[in-house]
């Protein structure tokens, strides 16, 4: 339990940085965090107008699994964000690529599941 708490407040710490980072000419569209603490699901969205078109996008999205895994379920931007987890602390072990198919997942250095 201890680990999912640390884990928690480690993803809350990257979403609350991500989300000071507005964008680019898009006045209307705010960043917001969403954080289910008790079922262990995070997310940061861009939510807003841009001209005529209404925004709902998600840039991350994480969950902890009962296991103490995160499974990083979306990352819409270029940042390494399994890189960052594992600076902030968090073992490579307990990082799963979800939305990287899963027999490549091997591959990739962190958990397969």
């Amino acid at each position: 339990m201890e680990k999912i708490k640390t884990y928690q407040n480690i993803i809350l710490s990257i979403l609350e940085e991500y989300a000071t980072y507005k964008p680019v000419n898009m006045d209307e569209v705010e960043q917001q965090i969403i954080a289910d603490t008790q079922r262990n699901h995070f997310q940061l969205i861009s939510i807003g107008w841009f001209k005529d078109r209404f925004i709902h996008d998600t840039i991350f999205h994480f969950d902890i699994k009962s296991n103490g895994k995160i499974w990083i379920q979306a990352n819409w931007t270029d940042t390494d964000i399994a890189a960052i987890l594992v600076e902030r602390g968090v073992a490579p072990k307990d990082i799963v690529l979800g939305f990287q198919l899963p027999r490549f997942r091997r591959f990739t250095g962190y958990a397969e599941a």
